[in-house]
């Protein structure tokens, strides 16, 4: 089976996220992600993290006003300023918690933009973000997310569309962070997308669909998925991003196999 990690922003939900470190590392999860650490002190992340033996696999860069509807920053022209300060603050977060991949969210195209110049923003963010997190020896992640149930707009709304931005940048850090979820909305042919794009591959994250909830709820075969993986030899972490339908702990049956 794939090396398994929690994602505290959404499961676990039933206490409070500074006790979410413990509730996922009693149900056997040995690594955990979250969508942002900017709101608590890095020193009070990195206690939890080594109280609980757990690995710190992956966090987002700053996405902008995430309360007011922005889900990235790093297309729009004329927020190049305040991307750059961004990747200063994640750094910072990365170097105390160990943290060794961060995901750029390219963010939602606005009305009557000119698309070219929102993709040729987000390749010289990309690029300056992936110079600065290589000189840390940080992998850059860019993920697809779906733009017809829950980002409409999103600009990287496919895996193809991130190969073609990685092709483009050229950098050796930068990889693909594959949803299953989202990829299952979009593209839908998993397994053999999977095992096309691995070596492009940094992370992978899942859900099922429809519904975003936890395996079994859905269409999705994780099982094989599983499988695929593990017969594909990746060995980077598989993190579990959904909606529990219930509570949590009712929920993980799925990692038994």
């Amino acid at each position: 089976m794939p090396r398994f990690a929690a994602n505290l922003t959404l499961l676990f939900n039933e206490v409070p996220f500074e006790e979410r470190f413990a509730a996922a590392r009693q149900m056997g999860f040995n690594g955990v992600e979250y969508l942002f650490p900017y709101a608590w002190p890095e020193a009070e992340l990195a206690r939890r993290l080594q109280e609980h033996n757990l690995t710190q696999v992956l966090f987002n860069l700053p996405p902008g006003d995430w309360d007011a509807g922005e889900r990235g920053i790093a297309c729009l022209p004329g927020r190049e300023a305040e991307f750059r300060a961004g990747i200063d603050d994640a750094i910072r977060y990365a170097r105390a918690l160990g943290c060794q991949r961060l995901n750029c969210l390219a963010g939602l195209a606005p009305p009557q933009a000119e698309q070219d110049r929102l993709w040729n923003t987000l390749r010289e963010n990309v690029t300056y973000a992936a110079r600065r997190l290589g000189d840390e020896g940080i992998t850059l992640c860019l993920e697809a997310i779906n733009s017809r149930v829950d980002m409409p707009g999103f600009l990287l709304d496919t895996s193809d569309k991130v190969i073609r931005l990685m092709d483009e940048v050229g950098a050796d850090n930068l990889r693909l962070q594959y949803d299953l979820y989202h990829m299952q909305i979009m593209e839908g042919d998993l397994i053999r997308t999977l095992r096309r794009l691995m070596p492009r591959i940094g992370h992978i994250q899942f859900a099922d669909n429809p519904g975003r909830h936890e395996p079994g709820t859905g269409e999705i075969n994780f099982r094989s998925i599983f499988e695929a993986l593990d017969e594909a030899g990746y060995a980077g972490w598989v993190s579990a991003e959904y909606r529990p339908k219930a509570r949590t702990v009712e929920g993980l049956g799925w990692m038994g196999g």
